[in-house]
């Protein structure tokens, strides 16, 4: 058997797929047979709006888990495509990889619109789903499947923190600016959820296109005339920073008007700058400075990434691929490949433990949990080196961070 000392990846070379859609594939070395050969892939998107919170850095991220794995005696190979945010193609490439390539767990999935589609994929076929981008906690709920576990966050976690936060800071008015598919429905959904909870009104939100929306001018314009204390942005990515710069050009905080930008991942601080950025608050379950298990984590990856930020999706995708290796080493590679949800029972039944996160748990709904952090955004003049954006304000115990299991509808869950 190989050993993974021989299993370093190798450059990835572009192949041709599905009509013109490219995907890429890492091979690892070490001996060519399929029943001794562990088969991930990472859908993501390599180009859009997303690009930077998943992209090449989740698989940097993926590749380090494998590094880090160690000698297990069995191979890894990994391959990659990007399925453009759009459902169809993500469904098409999970497809060709199951019915084609022997694909056997498919990790990342930016977009909760393609997760929820890949995850029926996944159940049909019986491999496993581990999800580290997409927001949607209805992963966890109607839609909870035996193959699926959601790692790094999601919408009842993002509302629950920012949201709460917000109203007992005197934010108790609230109009939202939705990007219009599965996530941002789930996040507008979550955090009115809680607005209304603590006293707060809903006075209105708008559905922008997604995707494609740059100009948000006169959806900022529509949530300033509704009179409302604070704008959601119920959105992620580009249109969330395009909102933030656009806010700021129009002068809507100077008027007293609150910005809640929902999810802000640190590569979106990075891109506003901390002289925009400054003064946002932004939930997040990983922040490469928080201690010294995430910084020596972030200092193996960064020979492979560069410059680029490391965000809490791409450790999602580090500890994710970590822990359902683990669990293959645990019950073997020829049980794993025969069925994705007993590889997935086995990762719920093993304690989870990384660099990323620290020690934690899978539940019976597939929800990951860990604790959550409420962060603020430094001032230009308080980071001292690339990359230092946040202060820690508040820390959510991991078994308060996300919705109660009862509450989410999971036919999983045991009455």
């Amino acid at each position: 058997m190989a050993d993974l000392n021989r299993r370093t990846l190798l450059q990835a070379a572009a192949l041709p797929a599905l009509g013109g859609l490219p995907f890429r594939r890492a091979r690892a070395q070490g001996t060519n047979n399929p029943a001794n050969t562990i088969k991930l892939g990472l859908p993501v998107d390599m180009s859009g709006m997303y690009r930077d919170v998943t992209g090449q850095t989740s698989v940097a991220a993926a590749r380090q888990a494998i590094q880090d794995f160690g000698q297990r005696g069995f191979n890894v190979e990994l391959v990659f495509a990007d399925h453009q945010n759009k459902p169809d193609v993500g469904v098409n490439i999970a497809r060709q990889w199951f019915d084609r390539d022997g694909v056997d767990c498919l990790v990342d999935i930016a977009t909760s619109s393609v997760a929820l589609a890949a995850n029926d994929i996944c159940r049909e076929k019986n491999k496993v789903h581990i999800n580290s981008s997409a927001a949607s906690s209805d992963l966890t709920g109607i839609r909870c499947s035996p193959n699926m576990v959601h790692w790094t966050y999601d919408t009842w976690m993002l509302a629950n923190s920012v949201g709460g936060a917000t109203v007992r800071a005197g934010g108790d008015s609230w109009y939202f600016i939705t990007a219009d598919y599965a996530f941002g429905h789930a996040l507008e959904r979550d955090t009115g959820g809680f607005v209304k909870a603590a006293g707060g009104k809903i006075l209105g939100s708008v559905r922008t296109p997604f995707p494609g929306t740059s100009d948000f001018s006169s959806f900022l314009v529509q949530a300033q005339a509704s009179g409302a204390k604070v704008i959601g942005l119920a959105n992620a990515g580009t249109d969330t920073t395009n909102c933030v710069k656009q806010a700021a050009e129009f002068g809507l905080t100077r008027r007293g008007i609150r910005l809640a930008s929902l999810l802000l991942f640190i590569t979106e601080v990075h891109s506003l700058g901390l002289r925009t950025a400054q003064g946002l608050i932004v939930t997040e379950s990983f922040y490469w400075d928080l201690n010294d298990r995430t910084r020596a984590l972030t200092a193996r990856v960064r020979p492979q990434i560069g410059n680029a930020g490391f965000a809490s999706t791409h450790a999602g995708t580090y500890a994710g691929t970590l822990h359902y290796l683990k669990a293959v080493a645990d019950m073997g590679v020829a049980a794993a490949k025969a069925s994705g949800a007993e590889a997935v029972a086995r990762m719920k039944a093993m304690p989870t433990d990384d660099d990323a996160f620290g020690p934690g748990r899978i539940r019976e709904d597939g929800r990951k949990l860990h604790p959550a952090y409420l962060f603020e955004v430094k001032k230009p003049e308080e980071s001292k080196a690339p990359w230092d954006y946040y202060k820690l304000l508040q820390t959510t115990p991991a078994e308060d961070a996300f919705r109660p299991l009862g509450q989410g509808g999971c036919p999983l869950v045991k009455a």
